[in-house]
């Protein structure tokens, strides 16, 4: 005999709050588990399709571990020096940009940036802080970064968890399966099954578009001339899969940027505004709709809210875990919602007529 209903949520609400609770305290203790977690998910279809043209589960694991080595070797070798000194020279012109760009609006607008006007104060106390506080910043992040615990969590752990997650990913799925509540098994399910094919449509897709445009923001912007492209095409590709923050971020830096760079050459401006709004065409266009899909049902405010949201209470992780957290929480709803049409309590009286 099945649980009743109230007992039934009573199992599930302690089974999320514990959830929450578990996230909320160790945040950063499970942060390598979670990226490789989302490592082993992503490479997942990865592995079954190398065990479809004859591979063995092991022998599959080991040719993606040997091809992303290549990979990582290959982009540390190549990419990252370049990527660190343009951000650490974009660091250093920093008060430089501040100054030329308090000329320019004295120059150009003299009537806003009158001596004791509160603009003009604010402007020279932003510059003084860039000066004093940059370097520091900098420095502090730089260390921060180069921690003995973060390269382990980036250069160890991370690694060791998604290949032994990739490994046993088929087995871990199988003995979840078995503990489902009997009962209940073919609707968990069911709405596992569409909460991976909406995470697979957005995380996979979106993966896959922020690479494409961040290569394409990077090529482009330094073809153009444009000092900083790099580190501006990696951040906006970085960002795209928040809806339209990619290409405004993107775009204002990288305008800005040029306006600092090209003053009177609007050819290379037009041209660098230009790629970015070339770049929002190609996305909205061709790549989020092949890639992506139309059916993953996550709406763009819904997105940013839940990264908002789990940002703020749970940090990095939180961030990390919003979008599949999201997504489950939208098919839920959705479930829900079908149940509430078919239930007495939507259709009335016109249920028990039909009977």
């Amino acid at each position: 005999m099945a649980l009743p209903v109230r007992e039934q949520m009573k199992y599930w609400g302690a089974a999320t709050a514990v959830f929450f609770v578990l996230l909320w305290f160790l945040g950063n203790v499970i942060l390598p588990f979670v990226l490789g977690g989302a490592i082993a998910y992503f490479l997942d279809p990865v592995a079954d399709r190398l065990q479809r043209m004859g591979l063995s589960r092991a022998a599959s694991v080991v040719l993606i571990t040997l091809i992303a080595i290549l990979i990582f070797v290959m982009v540390a070798l190549l990419v990252v020096p370049t990527l660190v000194n343009q951000a650490v020279a974009l660091f250093e012109i920093a008060p430089q940009l501040a100054r030329d760009l308090q000329g320019f609006l004295n120059t150009h607008f003299p009537s806003v940036f009158e001596p004791d006007s509160a603009l003009h104060k604010t402007l020279l106390s932003l510059g003084e802080t860039i000066r004093e506080r940059g370097g520091q910043l900098l420095e502090t992040a730089l260390s921060s970064a180069a921690s003995m615990v973060n390269i382990l969590i980036l250069l160890v752990i991370v690694p060791v968890v998604a290949v032994y997650l990739l490994y046993d990913w088929d087995n871990m799925v199988g003995e979840i399966d078995h503990l489902l509540p009997r009962d209940h098994a073919p609707v968990i399910r069911r709405i596992a099954q569409q909460i991976d094919n909406t995470l697979a449509s957005f995380i996979r897709g979106m993966g896959t578009v922020c690479l494409i445009l961040g290569v394409y923001y990077a090529v482009t912007l330094m073809l153009v001339g444009l000092q900083f492209g790099l580190v501006v095409g990696a951040l906006a590709g970085l960002i795209t899969f928040i809806p339209y923050v990619g290409a405004v971020v993107g775009g204002a830096l990288a305008v800005g940027l040029a306006l600092f760079q090209f003053w009177g050459d609007w050819l290379s401006v037009g041209l660098v505004a230009a790629i970015f709004v070339s770049g929002q065409v190609i996305e909205g266009n061709f790549l989020t709709p092949k890639l992506v899909g139309s059916s993953v049902g996550l709406h763009p405010v819904w997105l940013i809210f839940a990264l908002s949201a789990f940002g703020t209470l749970f940090g990095f992780v939180g961030m990390l875990v919003a979008v599949p957290v999201a997504a489950a929480l939208g098919v839920i709803a959705r479930f829900v919602l079908e149940q509430y049409r078919e239930s007495r309590l939507y259709r009335g009286l016109e249920s028990l007529d039909k009977k």
